[in-house]
C-alpha cells in the first residue's frame, strides 16, 4: 500500500515576506540600505550607487504621481462630508486651534535649541558662489501662489497649495448645491478610492523604497558631509524628537487623558513610512488608517487627516525654519533680536501651508529668510543635507497629523477609547486596502 505524498509544503520566500509585519520589513530595508550604501561609497561601486538611487527615485516618483488626484479628491470629499458631522464647524475650529497650539510649542523648542547651541558659529562654511533659489519664498509669492491662474497647470506642476484651494472651493460648492452636486461627490469618492488602492500598492513597496532612499543618501553623502552641520543636524533631530516623543506624549496624557504608549503602538507604521518617504501627502492613506484604528471616527478623520497632511507641519514649518534661520544668520554674522524671533514664530505658524506636504521645506525656509531679511543664498548651504534632515522632519509632521484629531476627538467625547487602548492588527492586514468612503453616519460632538 503506497503512502500519499505530503499535502503541505513549506511557504515560499515571497509568502514569508508578506507574513512579516510591515514595520519589520521597513526596518530590514533601512538596515540593508545603510549597508549597501556604505559598500557603494567605501568601495566606489558606481553601479550599486546608481541602482540604489534609481530605486529610491522611482519610489518617490510613484508616490508623487498620486499626489494631485489624492489631495484634490480627499479635500473635496472631506469638506463635503462635514455636513454629515454634528457641530462640524466646532470640530474644524478646534482642530485648527490645536494645530496652532502644537506649532507654537514646536517653534519655541526650535528657537530654544538654536539659541542654546549656536549651530552656525564656528562652522567656517564658505558662502562664496552660492545663489538664491529660483523659486521665490516671499509673502507676495505665497499669497498670490494660492490662487491658480490655470487649473491644468496647478495639477501638472503639482502645486499642492493651489490644488488644496480649488478642492476647498469645490467641496464648499458641493455643500451649497446639495443633491444637485451628488454626481460630483460620488465621482470624487470613486476617484479617491481608486487612487488610494493604487497608492497602497506603492506603499507595499516601501521596504524596497527605503532600501534605495537610505542607501542613496549614504552612498552619495557619507558621514563626512555632516561634520560642518553637526550641531544643526543634532538640533533638528533633538528638536523633532522632543516634539514627537515628549510634547505629544504630554498633550495626549493631560489634554486627552490618554496613554501615550498606545498612540505610538498604533501610529508607528505611518511615522516609519513618513521617515523614509519624506512625504506627508504620500503617507496620507496610512496616516488616515492608523488615525481611525486609534478610535477617531471616520467622518471626522476624513476631514482632519487630509487637511493636516497639507497644513500641519511641526517638523518642516516650525522646528526646521526656526533653527535654520538662526544657523544662516550666524554663518553670515548677522545678529537677530527679539523682534526677529517673534517674526520666525509668526512665519512658522501662519506660513506652514507653504510646505504643502511634499518632500523638502525649501519654500518655507526661503519664506522665513526673506521675512527676516536674511540672505536667500543661505538656502544653498543646506541643500546637500536636506534629505537627511527631511526624514525626521516629516516623521514629526505625520505624528502631529495623527495626534491632533485624537486629542480633539477625546476632548469632544467622540473618541472610541476601547479602540485607542488596543490598536490591533498589522497595517497591511485585511481584505481591502481602501479606506471606506463615508457612510453618512452622524458624529455627535458633546456640548
Amino acid at each position: 500500500m503506497s503512502t500519499a505524498p505530503e499535502a503541505t509544503s513549506s511557504p515560499s520566500v515571497l509568502a514569508r515576506i508578506r507574513k512579516t509585519p510591515f514595520w519589520v520589513q521597513i526596518v530590514a530595508g533601512l538596515v540593508l540600505g545603510v549597508g549597501l550604501g556604505y559598500v557603494a561609497r567605501a568601495g566606489d561601486v558606481s553601479w550599486l550607487a546608481t541602482t540604489l538611487e534609481t530605486i529610491g527615485k522611482t519610489f518617490v516618483q510613484l508616490l508623487k504621481l498620486a499626489v494631485p488626484p489624492l489631495v484634490f479628491t480627499a479635500i473635496v470629499v472631506s469638506v463635503a462630508n462635514l455636513r454629515n458631522v454634528t457641530n462640524a464647524a466646532r470640530l474644524a475650529v478646534r482642530t485648527l486651534l490645536w494645530f496652532l497650539i502644537t506649532s507654537l510649542i514646536a517653534v519655541a523648542i526650535g528657537l530654544g535649541l538654536g539659541l542654546l547651541t549656536d549651530p552656525g558659529k564656528g562652522t567656517n562654511l564658505s558662502t562664496e558662489g552660492l545663489k538664491a533659489p529660483k523659486g521665490g519664498g516671499t509673502w507676495v509669492d505665497f499669497l498670490t501662489g494660492i490662487f491658480p491662474t490655470n487649473i491644468v497647470t496647478a495639477f501638472t506642476e503639482v502645486n499642492v497649495l493651489q490644488i488644496v484651494f480649488m478642492a476647498v472651493v469645490v467641496g464648499a460648492a458641493v455643500i451649497k448645491l446639495g443633491t444637485k452636486a451628488e454626481p460630483v461627490l460620488k465621482l470624487s469618492e470613486s476617484v479617491l478610492e481608486l487612487t488610494q488602492t493604487a497608492l497602497w500598492w506603492v506603499i507595499r513597496l516601501s521596504p524596497l523604497g527605503t532600501l534605495g532612499l537610505i542607501g542613496k543618501s549614504v552612498a552619495k553623502y557619507g558621514w563626512d558631509l555632516l561634520k560642518p552641520f553637526a550641531t544643526l543636524t543634532a538640533d533638528i533631530y533633538v528638536g523633532c524628537a522632543l516634539v514627537l516623543f515628549v510634547v505629544y506624549s504630554l498633550l495626549l496624557r493631560f489634554a486627552g487623558g490618554l496613554n501615550p504608549l498606545n498612540f505610538y503602538r498604533g501610529a508607528w507604521p505611518a511615522i516609519q513610512l513618513a521617515f523614509v518617504s519624506r512625504s506627508s501627502v504620500g503617507t496620507l492613506p496610512v496616516t488616515r488608517r492608523v488615525t481611525e484604528r486609534l478610535g477617531v471616527p471616520s467622518e471626522y478623520a476624513s476631514f482632519a487627516v487630509p487637511f493636516g497632511a497639507t497644513t500641519k507641519m511641526d517638523g518642516c514649518a516650525a522646528i526646521y525654519p526656526s533653527i535654520a534661520a538662526i544657523f544662516v544668520a550666524q554663518v553670515y554674522n548677522i545678529d537677530l533680536g527679539i523682534k526677529d524671533y517673534i517674526l520666525i514664530a509668526f512665519v512658522s505658524v501662519i506660513g506652514s501651508a507653504a510646505t504643502a506636504g511634499l518632500t523638502g521645506a525649501i519654500v518655507m525656509l526661503t519664506l522665513a529668510l526673506s521675512t527676516l531679511g536674511l540672505p536667500l543664498e543661505g538656502v544653498g548651504l543646506l541643500l546637500a543635507i536636506d534629505p537627511i534632515l527631511d526624514m525626521m522632519r516629516t516623521a514629526t509632521n505625520v505624528a502631529g497629523q495623527v495626534v491632533t484629531p485624537i486629542i480633539v476627538a477625546a476632548r469632544e467625547g467622540i473618541l472610541d477609547r476601547t479602540a485607542y487602548n488596543s490598536p490591533k492588527g498589522d497595517l497591511l492586514d485585511g481584505s481591502s486596502a481602501v479606506i471606506p468612503a463615508q457612510d453618512g453616519a452622524k458624529v455627535a460632538a458633546t456640548a
